[in-house]
């Protein structure tokens, strides 16, 4: 028997579900176009949240994270896709260790 889960186990649950529905919702609407949208909104309402707790520096790390991503995309564009790939395979790495889903 399985012992019932606590009030903390109960929202990081309520949470992941919801983030799955939602991501749901937004590739059924719009695609993958949804789901990169609703990520976004995401990250921005995060962002917002640090700054007003007095964390900006989170403004230069997310600034730097579009700058690499940018920096990919023109160099896959040159026809290097090493970078893109590096980069997909990391992060896929890291969200499979870290992620919000189970």
């Amino acid at each position: 028997m399985t012992r019932p889960l606590t009030s903390v186990e109960r929202s990081i649950q309520g949470r992941r579900s919801w983030l799955q529905e939602e991501e749901r919702k937004a590739i059924a609407s719009r695609g993958e176009i949804g789901r990169m949208e609703f990520w976004l909104r995401l990250t921005r309402a995060e962002i917002t949240k640090e700054v007003k707790a007095g964390r900006g520096d989170v403004i230069a790390g997310f600034t730097l994270v579009c700058r690499l991503f940018k920096l990919v995309l023109e160099k896959r564009q040159a026809g290097d896709p090493r970078l893109f790939d590096h980069l997909m395979q990391y992060a896929d790495t890291v969200l499979k260790q870290h992620g919000p889903r189970n």
